[in-house]
């Protein structure tokens, strides 16, 4: 019974951030994460229960409800042991470490809530699990029980402990990247078995990747997206690896994963269809899948995925930025302590809110006939689509659509009356690097100037209130902002940047990005092997300092590092960004071969080391530039960047000062090191473009 979801608890009184960890409601003697709590642990030789969580989980609230504010099970807790309480989206080096430590001990993946026991001289952990009841139920034992076998056991047998102790920091140093092997070549092939894995692992009939409970896996989309790209560039075109994306993402939007009626993607589904999901939302699941149905839009033409990258990014900026333009993390999957209560609807309460013929459209486009699909209501998943919708009730399919408007605009209105589920209002630095790049992007490619303002106000946010002396804090709450920053902060935001300039350029973004990377050079890299850590050099010490290969629920630290230096490495012609990336890359291709599907956003980085980035300057005045640039982005072409600098922009740094306009507009392409002579005709450009592109292609839906 071990939980995958993301998943943190919130405190009555007491969330997860709070300094201030007791209240009436929950009698524990909550400490944070700090020297305070570990010099008790160690005075009182008491063994730490640490409990790592976050504020839109279920099984978190299950376990605060049933033991946490239980004044037997507190009393225990507080007699026996020292507790600390984590927020693992503001520690995730905490729980990188405990997750990576449970895994190892217990044999078995972990989750949330992440119940660990540690060592209080060493911090080492030598007992876990993830959520226990608070009386044995589900083949589980009960929490008293655990604590007081766990407290006996540290108690009488602390040799053994020690020993184990010492095994497990063998293990943390062998898993750590080894120093690469000499010469090691990088090749393609990598990215071929990649996507070879991904076809075995690909549901054919509802898509997706394995089966329940099913998560959406953006970085396995976008490989395989990828993969069609470079194999239609290569004049082989394989149209299995377009069907996979464009089948997986309709399925996911008809499917109740999706919210249809206020936009935006709950965190996986439980079932393997898409139909019923586990209703938390998380900005950074919506970041990613943004980008990814913008980019299909662009790619296959299909209307729907513009359609739902528009609904979810202003779903984003209605319900996740904060007036001051950050945006929040995440929202919750319950509501008045049930979950999915906000979504769930009878037929009674649909058809009361709507006219008969508004009914029989929704009706049919949600297959609303039986017993409800989620405890006796209806959680909604389209069943049919308009053209079929039209035929069978006689109407023009523009009167059904006119039709599902009127009844959505209903429906959302009511259900914002009802509670609505909880809403997480930290601001973390590196989710909004993921909303700004999936924002931009979007905006940039769908033609939606708002969505690309919103991207602005957000990095605006993070530079005002999160960026001090060219350093990063990792997340803000309250006007607070603290906690030293990691290395997913510096590079997403760093990516998100990169993304912002091609939408609309500003120096002072390009002189941020800048002092990202050079920070994450100067505090993050490990000097001697390559790759870079997820901590800084000047960071608390821990008991594993991890370098993060490998997608989880957010893309690879590595990975996002490698492709944004990369990337800016070619815009500004500096080698030490290049030759950042291509240490990483070297020094992770062993962890990237033993398992190539598991490392899509460090295969995107190798993707462009191997045929290297096509990097695209225009320089011109704005509306001379307007018609070159919506040239450069008609097509899907991941391995491009285009940035429009107006010809009034004069401080620029690096080969960009020597990309001067000299004609109405002028085009600067290079890809890699070789530039062409520059460009002043937008025919001349076009050529030079198509090499590079793969043209608009319908997939197929069999």
């Amino acid at each position: 019974f071990f939980f995958k979801q993301k998943t943190a608890y919130e405190i009555r009184n007491c969330d997860w951030s709070s300094d201030v960890c007791s209240s009436d409601l929950n009698p524990v003697d909550w400490y944070p994460w700090g020297e305070e709590a570990l010099t008790q642990a160690r005075q009182q030789n008491k063994p730490i229960l640490l409990s790592i969580g976050y504020s839109a989980c279920h099984w978190c609230h299950v376990m605060e409800r049933e033991s946490f504010e239980d004044e037997s099970v507190a009393g225990v807790m507080n007699e026996k042991f020292v507790c600390i309480k984590v927020d693992r989206e503001e520690r995730p080096d905490l729980d990188k470490i405990y997750q990576t430590a449970h895994q190892i001990l217990v044999q078995r993946s972990g989750g949330w809530p992440l119940t660990m026991f540690l060592k209080p001289d060493d911090l080492m952990p030598f007992f876990g699990g993830t959520y226990f009841p608070k009386e044995p139920r589900h083949g589980l034992p009960g929490f008293v029980d655990v604590m007081q076998r766990v407290e006996t056991f540290y108690r009488e047998q602390r040799d053994a402990l020690d020993q184990q102790s010492e095994s497990l920091a063998d293990v943390f140093t062998r898993i750590q990247p080894q120093a690469p092997t000499q010469g090691v070549d990088i090749t393609p092939g990598v990215l071929n078995i990649a996507y070879s894995e991904l076809k075995q692992q690909f549901d054919p009939r509802y898509g997706g990747f394995g089966s329940a409970p099913k998560f959406p896996h953006p970085p396995s989309i976008e490989r395989c997206l990828r993969y069609w790209a470079q194999s239609v560039i290569g004049n082989d075109a394989d149209g299995l690896a377009l069907h996979t994306v464009a089948h997986t993402l309709r399925a996911m939007a008809a499917g109740g994963i999706y919210d249809q009626l206020g936009g935006g993607f709950c965190r996986y589904a439980v079932d393997q269809a898409w139909m019923i999901p586990h209703f938390e939302k998380m900005l950074y699941d919506n970041a990613q899948l943004l980008w990814l149905y913008s980019d299909a839009a662009i790619a296959t033409g299909e209307p729907a995925f513009a359609r739902i990258a528009c609904d979810t990014a202003n779903w984003v900026v209605r319900e996740m930025q904060a007036p001051s333009g950050g945006y929040y993390s995440t929202l919750d999957a319950d509501s008045e302590g049930e979950e999915g209560k906000y979504y769930v609807w009878t037929t009674d309460e649909l058809q009361q809110r709507l006219s008969p013929e508004e009914w029989s459209v929704v009706e049919a486009r949600y297959g609303l006939k039986g017993a409800g699909n989620f405890e006796g209501r209806w959680h909604l998943n389209v069943s049919m689509e308009t053209p079929e919708i039209a035929q069978g009730l006689e109407l023009d399919v523009s009167r059904v659509g006119e039709l599902l408007e009127s009844a959505h605009t209903k429906l959302l209105r009511a259900r914002e009356q009802r509670v609505r589920p909880g809403r997480d209002e930290k601001i973390l630095t590196s989710w909004n690097g993921l909303m700004i790049r999936g924002m931009a992007r979007t905006g940039r490619l769908l033609g939606r100037s708002e969505f690309v303002r919103s991207a602005e106000e957000a990095l605006d946010f993070l530079r005002a209130k999160l960026w001090r002396d060219g350093r990063l804090l990792a997340t803000t709450k309250d006007d607070r902002a603290h906690l030293n920053a990691y290395l997913d902060d510096y590079v997403f935001v760093l990516d998100g940047l990169l993304e912002l300039l091609q939408a609309r350029w500003r120096t002072t973004d390009l002189e941020l990005a800048l002092g990202l990377a050079d920070a994450v050079l100067a505090h993050f890299e490990n000097k001697e092997l390559g790759g870079f850590y997820l901590t800084s050099d000047d960071h608390e010490k821990l008991i594993y300092r991890p370098i993060p290969t490998y997608d989880d629920a957010v893309p690879s630290g590595n990975g996002v590092a490698a492709f944004s230096l990369l990337r800016l490495g070619h815009l500004l012609g500096e080698p030490r960004y290049l030759d950042a990336a291509e240490r990483t890359l070297k020094a992770l291709h062993a962890s990237i071969t033993h398992a190539p599907s598991a490392h899509g956003t460090l295969l995107s980085a190798m993707e462009e080391y191997l045929f290297p980035t096509q990097t695209i300057v225009l320089r011109g005045a704005p509306e001379a530039l307007r018609p070159w640039l919506e040239r450069c982005q008609q097509s899907y072409a991941p391995r491009r960047q285009t940035y429009a600098i107006p010809l009034d922009v004069e401080r620029l740094p690096s080969i960009l000062g020597e990309r001067k306009p000299c004609g109405q507009v002028t085009a600067y392409v290079c890809t890699g090191h070789s530039c062409d002579a520059p460009i002043t005709d937008l025919g001349r450009l076009d050529a030079a473009l198509e090499s590079n592109e793969a043209p608009v292609a319908a997939a197929s839906s069999t």
